[in-house]
Formats: structure tokens, sequence, C-alpha cells
């Protein structure tokens, strides 16, 4: 029996099909396509129609390689949203998370909610792209779009309603919006009215391993068949962490890709005053459990230099140039404000070094111990927050690939670092599905297939 994983990231999306085989997980790509944010009307959006096009056409490439899947999910990016008209038409635009019109809104939002009480009723961490933020962006500019919405859908929300004609809100992407209660797990309607949002648009939370629906039947027409749709675990890094290949509670995380997400599972919340002065949130996870992570920049840094330099040089090429360097006496704190959404990534890094013709190689370099030195300050803070410093770190995603940025992490974590799998998103988004459908009984026998089924290997500090 296949599971389709759609797993779509901030850059591209990609359709992996998942089964068991010999007691083993096995992958098999059958789509990918491009993504990202373009300015539309002034602002920074996503096609959101053209995803589901592309979501329609991978469905297909299944059919014409005659491995029909049973079952379905899909994940994405956390925050952004769409909002529906009574006859469910989309009203405005995908604003995107790096779009400028959240600039300070978190004022806004503190003036009516104090930001200490916002983190101990939620326990997600101040991001200014946070939904919350958003909805106060849009309240000021577009208050008729929120007088006219009668639904409010996150993006993989979104997409399993055009799939299906059901709208759910999903629990593990609803905890982004910041805006759900950390110890009920449902909307905080109280605080959602507070805020001026309609509380209308804000219905029952659906978990991970519910069923969403069977296609519109025309879908099965144009795809040629018919699946019930599951939710996954639908923000991609919740995804990502049900696929951390060791059952261990002694150890961190990282989720590498365009953000990096580091951080430890929990089973209970901290929403103290503590966490929130670290910025540790408490994302939502598969059985409740807690993503206790931090949002780090991660390679978006990296992608946005490669884009600027118009692809001149591959990934692995602009690792090998900045591990050439050796050493930099340069240091950036990658987090900084200033590398979230600049014109120039390369002259934000140079002016923040105060050196304004730092050669490529040099910029890169101190990018990658700019993150390498974020990681091991996180894994300080998880010590200082939990008690316990991890006993090892598990570097997950795309951007385990990079050998590297993962000896220079190993070096400045101090504990043994152990990278793989390298598609854990989508694996993920499968386990979920196939813990839905009991060929797993337990995220611990998940987690255990995981270990045996793909390269799991711990880095070697030279």
């Amino acid at each position: 029996m296949y599971y389709l994983a759609v797993d779509i990231g901030a850059s591209s999306g990609r359709h992996l099909l998942g089964w068991i085989e010999n007691g083993e997980i096995r992958l098999e790509e059958v789509w990918r396509f491009s993504n990202g944010m373009t300015p539309k009307n002034g602002r920074l959006c996503w096609d959101h129609e053209r995803l589901v096009t592309e979501i329609i056409a991978g469905m297909k490439k299944c059919a014409e390689l005659g491995k029909i899947p049973s079952y379905m999910g899909i994940d994405t990016w956390g925050v952004d949203f769409l909002l529906l008209d009574g006859s469910d038409r989309v009203i405005g635009d995908a604003v995107g998370y790096r779009d400028g019109r959240t600039a300070g809104m978190d004022e806004k939002v503190y003036a009516i909610v104090p930001e200490e009480e916002l983190y101990a009723r939620t326990g997600i961490q101040k991001q200014i792209c946070n939904t919350v933020y958003q909805l106060m962006a849009l309240r000021g500019e577009s208050p008729e779009a929120l007088e006219r919405a009668e639904s409010f859908l996150m993006m993989p929300d979104y997409l399993n309603f055009c799939l299906t004609g059901v709208k759910h809100q999903e629990y593990t992407i609803g905890t982004t919006a910041q805006m759900i209660d950390v110890q009920t797990g449902e909307w905080d309607l109280e605080l959602i009215e507070r805020l001026g949002y309609p509380t209308k648009l804000f219905g029952p939370i659906s978990m991970p391993k519910e069923t969403v629906g069977r296609l519109r039947p025309e879908i099965v027409k144009e795809i040629g068949y018919d699946l019930t749709v599951l939710h996954p675990a639908s923000h991609d890094t919740a995804s990502a962490v049900l696929a951390v290949p060791t059952n261990s509670d002694q150890v961190a995380y990282i989720s590498s890709g365009t953000w990096s997400l580091m951080g430890v599972e929990r089973l209970v919340a901290d929403s103290s005053p503590k966490a929130r002065l670290h910025n540790f949130t408490n994302e939502g996870g598969v059985d409740r459990r807690y993503r206790f992570l931090k949002n780090i920049m991660g390679l978006w840094m990296i992608q946005s230099i490669r884009r600027e330099l118009n692809g001149k040089y591959s990934f692995s090429e602009m690792s090998e140039m900045a591990e050439a360097v050796g050493n930099t006496p340069y240091r950036i704190s990658v987090n900084d404000d200033a590398f979230f959404a600049p014109e120039s990534m390369i002259e934000a890094v140079r002016t923040a070094c105060g050196v304004a013709d730092m050669p490529i190689d040099e910029v890169l370099c101190c990018v990658y111990h700019g993150l390498a030195d974020c990681y091991a300050e996180t894994m300080k803070e998880i010590e200082e927050v939990t008690g316990a410093m991890p006993e090892a770190l598990h570097i997950i995603g795309g951007g385990s690939r990079d050998e590297y940025l993962n000896r220079l992490t190993a070096r400045a974590v101090g504990v043994p670092v152990y990278t793989g799998p390298t598609e854990a998103t989508a694996i993920g988004n499968i386990l979920c599905q196939m813990l839905a459908t009991g060929e797993f009984s337990s995220v611990a026998a998940a987690r255990d297939a995981v270990f045996h089924s793909f390269d799991i290997k711990k880095v070697e500090v030279k």
C-alpha cells in the first residue's frame, strides 16, 4: 500500500511515495516543483493557485507510474493563511511571512494583550511574522476582508479544502498562529475576541492522524483515482521532528533547511517567564507532544547569497569555499532582523561585520560560523531552561547534507552529533499516515523503523 506525502517548503515542493517493504520504510520521489514568494499588489505573496495545480500534477504522475496511493497528507511552512468568503472564494492574496506588513504590529497587539500574557497563554515564541501579527496588520489595512470572511484556513488546511471540499483547522499548523491555548490545544477565543478578530473563523481543532476526507469528484476524474486525505502533522517541522530517529528523551534536534528549528521534544509545555526570555516556543506535535524549540535563521542566508549570485555556485561549492577560508575573525548574530529579508544578504553580512569589501568566500565562512555559534548557544539555553544538557544532537532535513556545517556544529556543541534522514519532513508525514492506518502501533515503533530504514551517520570531527 502506498502513502503519498506532499511536502511544500518555502523554496520547493515535492511528492514522495512511501511504503513498507521487508519491514523497512521505502521512499520514491515522484514530483518536484519550485515555490517562493513573489511581489503582487505591493506585497510578497504565495501563488496558492499554482500550488493546487502542482499538487494535482504530482498525483497524476503517481498514476502514470502505476503506483496509486491509498492515502495522502500535506504539510507546509507555518503562520500563513487564506480567508474565504461565504461562497468559498479566496479574499485577497496569500501574503507571505517575509512581507513587511507586520512591522510595528507587535506593539499594537501588546497594547491589547501584553507580551508576557500572550506567551503565557500560547507558549509560542515571538516572531513578527506570526499569524497573530498578520491579522492585526490585516485588521488595520483591510478590515473589510475580515468582516467578509467566513473561513480562516492555514495553508495546508486550504490545500486540503481544495482537494476534498472539507474545511479543517489542524493542530500543529494552528499552533504557529500564536492563538491556540497551550494547555487545552484549542483556539483561545477570549484572546482572539480581545484582539478584535472574528471568533466565528476559529472552530474545532483537528489532530494529526485524523481523516480529512475523500477527493472531490472533479479531481478524481482528472487524476483517474480516489484516495483518503489524512492529517499528517501538517506543519513541516512537526512532521520532521516525528522522524527524528531515536526514542531517547535526552537528545536535541535541528530540523535544518531554510530555517533551523532547534530544540527538544517534551510531554509538558513550558510557558514560563524563563522560557519566554530565551524565546523558546511550544509548538504542537503528534500525540500532543510539544516541540520546545527556537527558530534560527538557518540556510535561508546561504540560499539568499546563492540567488544573489544568480546561481553561479552550487551549494556544495559554496560550502567548500567557506571551508577553504578556515577561520574568520568576523562573527554575526544570524537571528538579527537585518538578515530576515534584506535586499542584499551579502551587503547585510558585510555591514554587520563592518567590512565593505569582504570577499564572498569569507562572507560565506562568516555565515557558517554564525550558525554553528548560534546552535552552541541554543544548546546552553536548553540546559538552562530544562535543567539538563542534551546528550546528543540529531540534525535532520535537507541541511543535514552540509558536511562542513555539521563538523562546525559538532565542534561547537561539544556532544555527539548525528545526521539523517535528509527527507525527514516527508518521512514524518508518511509516518503519521502509517500511524493512522495501523502500520505502526506507536511513535516509538515508527522512530525505530526510521533508524533501521535510513542512513544515520555520526559526524566525525576532524
